[in-house]
């Protein structure tokens, strides 16, 4: 050994590399960046705003030729432009539904969970920020296509009794309302898919919450579905945009607390899992 040996073996080491902490908006960054890295997210998003207009437009181009002929179809007599407008979100919500089982199932499939939670030893940060990244992203797709829905499915039925105009009262609440039913659909899908850590398993609950109980509960008797229907995820939800309401529906408000309780009872599910069990 050498006086130059001290300086060799500085040299060799190089500098120190920089520590960084984990910090709740690097995770939600770097979950928006996973989120947009995916082609299934593009194409899950742009199903879902396609579903949401077109079919919206289809519901009320349908309308206008049953004026027109004179044989209106039973289910379009009492159709409002809002209504046929967002006749598309029990179409788009699978879309956007699907992709947020993806967003985290799809990590477990892969096997990519264990270096997010290596990252982010903590695990819950992870599962926030996932749903509230695809939370947000799902609430822009929802509003955006119930406002181009409704604008132009208000140009075709003008002149007709189910013409409205955004002025209208309850009009915007029930534009806005479908913007938020499919933010939250989408958070359910990201917590079920957390829950279950398996995209068929998630999927799978997904669509019998949202479409096969409800058919289920309609064969019990009338007195138990008057009980149980409206407190259903999916007629809770409906309940926050639909423009008119009756006996048997919640009211906007409660309607909005209700599929709130369904979503924060996934979530918190999902929450149980991850932080007591191993990947």
């Amino acid at each position: 050994m050498n006086a130059f040996t001290p300086i060799v073996q500085a040299r060799s080491a190089g500098p120190a590399r920089p520590s960084y902490r984990v910090t709740g908006w690097r995770v939600l960054s770097s979950e928006w960046a996973k989120l947009w890295s995916l082609r299934s997210t593009w194409v899950s998003l742009g199903l879902g705003m396609v579903f949401l207009v077109a079919f919206g437009l289809i519901a009320a181009s349908r309308y206008k030729s049953g004026i027109g002929s004179g044989h209106m179809d039973r289910d379009f007599a009492d159709s409002t432009a809002v209504s046929l407008s967002l006749f598309g979100v029990n179409f788009a919500q699978l879309a956007l539904g699907v992709l947020g089982v993806l967003v985290t199932a799809g990590e477990y499939s892969t096997g990519m969970i264990r270096s997010t939670l290596a990252a982010v030893p903590r695990r819950l940060p992870v599962l926030w920020s996932k749903a509230a990244v695809f939370g947000l992203v799902a609430l822009i797709v929802g509003i955006l296509g119930a406002f181009t829905a409704f604008g132009f499915g208000s140009g075709i039925v003008s002149g007709t009794p189910a013409a409205m105009s955004l002025s209208r009262a309850g009009v915007i609440r029930s534009l806005l309302g479908a913007g938020l039913y499919l933010c939250l659909v989408g958070v359910i899908g990201t917590a079920l898919g957390a829950l279950l850590r398996s995209v068929a398993g998630g999927i799978s609950v997904l669509v019998a919450g949202l479409m096969l109980i409800p058919g289920l509960v309609s064969l019990l008797p009338s007195s138990w579905q008057d009980n149980i229907s409206p407190y259903l995820p999916s007629n809770a939800g409906e309940s926050m945009f639909v423009l008119t309401h009756d006996s048997t529906t919640l009211s906007p408000a409660v309607g909005l607390l209700v599929f709130l309780g369904w979503t924060v009872l996934v979530l918190a599910g999902a929450g149980c899992r991850l932080v007591r069990r191993d990947v």
